[in-house]
This record gives structure tokens, sequence and C-alpha cells, in this order.
């Protein structure tokens, strides 16, 4: 083991092209999770609800298990299965011409555009580490943020189980400082979800309206446990100018009503992926600027 990856620690060029298409592959199955996990939330809470309210769960449609794995992928117009070969990254999109094998409906192509992006961050990531355990544990945390990212921007939620074992997975793995000291890893957690809930809570009292959701104060709380609470400063700040520059664009060139609200994780997934590669340069240009 130890020398293979010195191999590729040597051949930095195989090690990124490994990282490339591993996280090709991961990117595909964001898209299947992004899809199927607010439906199965949402099976799961109407469930729940029922049995509080004392009465029968209503059956899912046609009464079929449905989760991250099975069914198995199909044509959501014609219910065409999908292949293994209709399903390989990009390419397969490419090939079909971003259409359906059998009815011609065209392929969203924001499923290329996840994969090829998740490959991306993975190779910005390993540019960033090396071979190393960093490496590692950062792509962990970057996939998990591609599809919180995309899950609030479908669902205007972030689910729970993403975010509060990813917020313990970041504790465990400060507990060697691996990105940050321990203590500023727990501090990270409770600051980045006070802080926000801080917020949350002073915008309703002024305003009488909800600024954001309880999921925003999971995601900064599970950054902060990751990257440590000195992070925290830079999130939200890219964050915030990242919302207010796509909010303001909206308005002024899409014509977005200001009384709906624009969802906040995907600027707080950025600015925490950018923490994760630059946050000590960043915090430094910041000071120098505000100096």
């Amino acid at each position: 083991m130890s020398e293979t990856l010195s191999r590729l620690a040597a051949e930095p060029a195989a090690f990124y092209a490994i990282v490339a298409v591993l996280g090709l592959l991961v990117g595909s199955f964001l898209n299947v999770v992004i899809h199927r996990l607010p439906v199965m939330l949402k099976r799961s809470w109407q469930a729940e609800c029922a049995e509080l309210a004392g009465e029968e769960a209503v059956p899912a449609p046609a009464a079929e298990r449905f989760d991250l794995v099975v069914p198995r992928s199909r044509c959501p117009q014609c219910g065409h299965p999908i292949s293994a070969w209709e399903n390989v990254p990009i390419l397969s999109f490419l090939w079909l011409g971003g259409r359906c094998r059998a009815c011609k409906t065209r392929i969203p192509l924001r499923y290329p555009l996840v994969e090829a992006l998740t490959a991306l961050l993975s190779v910005a990531v390993a540019w960033r580490f090396g071979v190393s355990a960093q490496t590692a544990a950062a792509l962990v945390l970057t996939w998990a943020l591609v599809a919180l990212a995309f899950i609030d921007l479908d669902e205007q939620v972030l689910p729970d189980v993403i975010t509060v074992p990813m917020l313990w997975l970041g504790v465990a793995l400060n507990l060697g400082g691996l990105f940050a000291p321990l203590e500023a890893s727990v501090l990270g957690a409770i600051t980045g979800y006070g802080l926000l809930w801080t917020v949350y809570h002073a915008f309703r009292l002024l305003t009488g309206k909800e600024g954001m959701g309880y999921g925003d104060f999971k995601l900064l709380g599970m950054l902060g446990a990751w990257l440590g609470w000195q992070s925290l400063p830079v999130i939200v700040l890219l964050a915030s100018l990242g919302g207010a520059l796509v909010g303001v664009a909206l308005i002024l060139f899409r014509g977005h009503d200001r009384n709906v609200p624009i969802p906040f994780g995907p600027y707080l997934a950025l600015g925490g992926w950018a923490a994760l590669l630059w946050g000590s340069r960043l915090a430094e240009a910041y000071l120098g600027a505000v100096a």
C-alpha cells in the first residue's frame, strides 16, 4: 500500500487522472442521491406524521422499494431501464446526443454537469493536498457539499442524514488534528450552529419573517467541525457575498420575486469548500484588506 502511494506521489498526473475518474463515478452516484434522497425523506416524514396522528400510513406508489439502489435507474418519461453503457459518466450523454435511447426525450444537462463538477472539484482537492489522508477526507467532504448544494437548490432542504453524520465525522477526524485542533473543531461546531441560530432569531424578531432554515445552522456547524472556528468568518463572508451577488442578479435580470427565498446552503457549501482549500490565505487576505 505504501509503495503504491509512493508511486502516485511520484507521478502526480496519474494520481490526478485516477481522482478525476473517481470523481466522475461519484458524481454519477450523487445525481441519484440528489434526486432520490428528498423523495425518500418525504415518504419517511409522511409515514411518521401518519403514525403520530394514529392513522394508517398511505403506501408508497406501487408499494415498491425505493432507495439509493432500488429501483434501477430509468427514463422518467417512458420508463426505459438505463443500461450500464448508457450510464457511463459524461460519455454516455455525448454518445446518446443528450436524449433517451428509447423515446428521445432530452436528458437534463445537469446530470453531466454534476459529474464534471464533482470530478473537477476532486482534482482540485488532490492538487491541494497531494497523496495524503487529508485528500481522502477532503474528497468525502467535497462530495457531501455537492450533494447538499444541489438538494438545497431543488428542495430548499439540507438533510440531517448528511449534515449530522458529517459533523461528527469532522470532529472524529480532528481528534488527530487532520484539519484543525480538536478544541477548534468542537468550538467550530458550536459557534457555527449558534451564529446562524442567533441571526435567524434576530431577523425573525425584527421582520417577522424567517430568513433561513435550521439546515443552514447544521451545515455551518458541520463546516466548523471540519475546519475549526477560525474558518467561520471566511465561510460566512464568502457565502453572504455570493448569495448577495446572485440574489441581486436574479432580481435585476430574471425578475425574481424578492419575497421568494433563495437557498443559502449552496453558498455556504461553496464558502466551506473554498475555506477547505485556501482558508488561511483567504483569512490573511481579508485581514489585510480591513486592516
